[in-house]
């Protein structure tokens, strides 16, 4: 078997799974995961023999899971369906992944996978393998990526058919306000997240701080940083599904969807990155606050890249609804410091902490494709020494730079994604090739709906 090149292709040993079942004998009800580019988990519940068996041969799964969309539709039109005879690649365990998942039950657990060939070869349209391939890119410079990634949702209700802020646990009240920053609605829904952060301890996931955001219902917590991105976005995948379920357990929902209301804040994704050298030190601390050379360098690839990367950042229809001036949610290529109204904030600190936080992603993208678009971006930078121009002062919806748009909308984001001669070397020919084909199927799926804005709008009207 040939040794496959990324660092994604790290597989756990089956002492790891013997050890698991060792000290949680009662567990027989496991979730084996694969999140594909859609960003859905996905997979089978297993006895514990057959997880057994898994870490030590891998399982057979069919090679259309990687293409399926977002609603779980097969993507024919890559190919990778009938004229590949629906053929088996197989999965193998990630190292550290197998935990309880205390919101299904105490004899439930679950565990990520990678995607191989039959020969060993990392399969090019896994996420993880894409991420793996950029990390391997800064490794062969002598540098390592820190990350973290904090993530915004809302807790809903819903209700005959309606979509709403969740009622508060304790005091019964829907909220209508904003309260940014509010510790009563913290308080409100203290057993959800109770049972949250006693979940995540028991999947070590290093869940931190939470905040109420800006609209009613909505929260932020932040994953604390690790110097190994795909452990990191890792993290990002498991903690996603472990905030649903323990939102369904709870009698309500987490929607990570980037624009849940018209008239409310946008859901987003916010990725906060250093880089350590050689020696474990972060090549971006200085005690200017704007960086060091190679900061300002992957800020300049950033910037760069932005655009080729919005089909990616913004996976969806709705995700575009979530782009508006003065939402926090960035519209232009910008850079600066300390300040909330660009894409690409280097936040104050002490000069160790120095580095840069992408503020573009919607919580919707896949935390893995997401990162492995914005270090390829800081890579392209570093690289090429891509000078940012002058950081932005004041209000970025207002700078000159701001008239730069982003792509706006999902279609165009898909032809700028798939034309990318960057996104094509960093990311891999065929991944792009495959990602735009199922962003289009989805696109063309999506728009042949008939919805009640479509009757409210046209039907007396047309």
């Amino acid at each position: 078997m040939t040794k496959p090149p990324f660092s994604s292709n790290s597989i756990a040993s089956v002492d790891e799974a013997r050890a698991f079942f060792a000290a949680h004998p009662d567990v027989d009800a496991v979730d084996i995961i694969f999140t594909n580019l859609s960003g859905v988990p996905r997979g089978k519940r297993l006895r514990q023999h057959e997880v057994i068996a898994v870490y030590e041969t891998g399982r057979f799964l069919p090679g259309s899971v990687l293409v399926v969309d977002i609603t779980g539709r097969d993507t024919e039109e890559t190919g990778l369906v009938w004229e590949d005879g629906d053929a088996d690649r197989y999965v193998r365990p990630v190292p550290g992944t197998l935990v309880p998942a205390p919101w299904l039950g105490k004899g439930a657990a679950q565990f990520l996978t990678s995607f191989y060939e039959l020969d060993g070869t990392p399969n090019d349209l896994d996420p993880r393998h894409v991420l793996g391939r950029v990390v391997d890119s800064f490794a062969d410079r002598g540098l390592t990526p820190v990350m973290a990634v904090e993530l915004e949702f809302y807790l809903v209700d819903v209700e005959g058919g309606r979509v709403l802020p969740a009622r508060g646990q304790v005091s019964g009240y829907r909220g209508a306000d904003i309260q940014v920053y509010g510790l009563r609605e913290l308080q409100d829904f203290k057993p959800f997240f109770d049972d949250l952060y006693a979940a995540c301890d028991a999947q070590g996931l290093p869940l931190e701080s939470a905040i109420s955001e800006f609209a009613p219902g909505q929260f932020e917590l932040t994953l604390r940083h690790k110097a190994d991105a795909l452990r990191a976005t890792d993290d990002a995948v498991m903690y996603k599904r472990l905030v649903k379920g323990v939102a369904m357990s709870h009698g309500f929902e987490a929607t990570f969807m980037a624009k849940p209301f018209a008239d409310q804040a946008g859901n987003g994704m916010h990725l906060h990155i250093s880089m350590n050298d050689d020696a474990g030190t972060n090549a971006f601390a200085s005690e200017d606050p704007e960086g060091t050379p190679m900061l300002r360098h992957a800020i300049g690839g950033m910037k760069a890249l932005l655009a080729d990367s919005m089909a990616i950042f913004a996976p969806n229809a709705n995700s575009y609804r979530r782009f508006r001036a003065n939402s926090y949610a960035p519209v232009a290529p910008t850079w600066g410091v300390n300040n909330r109204t660009v894409s690409l904030r280097v936040p104050a600190g002490p000069p160790s902490s120095r580095h840069v936080e992408h503020r573009v992603c919607g919580a919707d993208a896949h935390p893995t494709l997401a990162s492995a678009a914005v270090l390829a971006g800081m890579l392209h930078g570093i690289a090429n020494q891509i000078d940012p121009g002058p950081a932005v002062v004041g209000n970025g919806y207002e700078h000159p730079e701001a008239k730069v748009k982003l792509p706006n909308n999902w279609a165009a984001a898909i032809d700028a994604f798939e034309a990318s001669a960057e996104m094509n070397r960093y990311l891999g020919e065929r991944f792009v090739k495959n990602y735009a084909t199922v962003k289009r199927v989805e696109m063309a799926n999506f728009m042949a709906q008939v919805t009640e804005a479509d009757y409210d709008w046209y039907l007396r009207n047309a």
